[in-house]
């Protein structure tokens, strides 16, 4: 936690007038979301209720990205292992959810099985392709390329071209009321905000999972020697620690993270061709944004992806794609490590 409070702080005394920007943008959103809007501001902004329906789905697709690119964080920001077929297991994830909850009628039983699934091909490609091409980034990207096509091929013959959906449970299903007033009544009364429960639930378990990263990085001896074997890994195996075996469990948490968060995208939206490279797109960016190897700098920067996406389709719908691109580039520009990124 210090580490990233350290970089929020470099990042402030670096560029005190981006961090004021931020700061004012996070406090008018918060603002906008809670405060009561006169009639003037429905005039210029539209609905209320409009507005919180692309904030909210923002946040739950930030947090969709979130299971993503955390996998790929670790395995890229902190092993140092150019995985470009990371979006492949998180189609595949999603797949093989699918055919599980369609097979047992549990929507629940499908991570278990996906995790375990996509974990041991993610061992096979840490032991396989990444351990014979060690800092040899170029060589990896080439590869995976490769290999992403591959799995792409093989996907589309298996699933065909068609899109599926991973339903959700009964338990799950239809809205929850949240504490936020959208709206007021002709009698004045209040009208709160409905929103899908499965989203809510999703969310919940992405807070859940980014904490108990974190947890397992910072405050555990597995966590320790992750980090010491990508600091001095010859020094680490000089004092007997097998770090290929660390590895490997990261790379396979990693892959199975992946794998989930395909189910999660297959319960959001659908699966179908061409997701694969969506999300491995997306997880790059929120790697960028956020910083390499920071568990909370790949939440911040899903957070800020997703909120720009669904309110760019909202209230700028031909320009929604440019805005991610533009913070983007301008975090290379002023911050190339990310926002809560180590200088190496």
């Amino acid at each position: 936690m210090h580490a990233e409070q350290n970089a929020m702080r470099r990042f402030a005394a670096a560029h005190p007038i981006w961090s004021l920007i931020i700061f004012i943008v996070v406090a008018v959103i918060v603002w906008l979301i809670f405060a009561p809007w006169s009639a003037a501001m429905e005039a210029v902004l539209g609905r209320k209720r409009i507005f919180l329906n692309a904030v909210f789905g923002g946040i739950t697709l930030g947090a969709l990205y979130f299971l993503v690119a955390s996998g790929f964080t670790l395995i890229f920001g902190l092993m140092r292992n150019v995985n470009l077929a990371h979006g492949s297991l998180y189609l595949l994830g999603g797949y093989i959810g699918f055919e599980v909850s369609e097979a047992t009628g549990s929507w629940l039983l499908a991570f278990p099985v996906v995790f375990v699934v996509v974990a041991i091909v993610g061992l096979f490609l840490q032991n396989q392709v990444f351990r014979r091409m060690e800092g040899e980034e170029l060589r990896q990207t080439m590869v995976t390329i490769g290999l992403s096509v591959v799995l792409a091929d093989l996907m589309l013959w298996i699933w065909g071209g068609q899109s599926y959906t991973v339903y959700s449970p009964d338990w799950l299903s239809g809205p929850m009321t949240l504490p936020i007033v959208s709206g007021y009544r002709s009698s004045g009364e209040a009208v709160f905000l409905k929103y899908p429960a499965v989203r809510m639930a999703i969310l919940l378990a992405a807070i859940v999972t980014g904490i108990a990263m974190w947890l397992v990085l910072n405050r555990t001896r597995l966590g320790m020697l992750i980090r010491a074997g990508v600091d001095d890994r010859e020094m680490l195996a000089a004092s007997g620690v097998r770090i290929q075996y660390v590895f490997l469990a990261v790379f396979a948490f990693g892959a199975g993270l992946a794998g989930m968060a395909g189910i999660i995208g297959g319960t959001f939206q659908s699966l179908s061709p061409g997701e694969d490279t969506r999300f491995l797109l997306a997880s790059l960016v929120v790697v960028i944004v956020g910083g390499m190897g920071s568990i909370p700098g790949a939440a911040i920067g899903a957070m800020i992806i997703g909120l720009s996406e669904q309110l760019g389709i909202v209230y700028a719908p031909t320009y929604s794609v440019v805005f991610t691109f533009l913070i983007m580039a301008a975090v290379l520009a002023f911050r190339p490590q990310g926002l809560l990124g180590q200088t190496r």
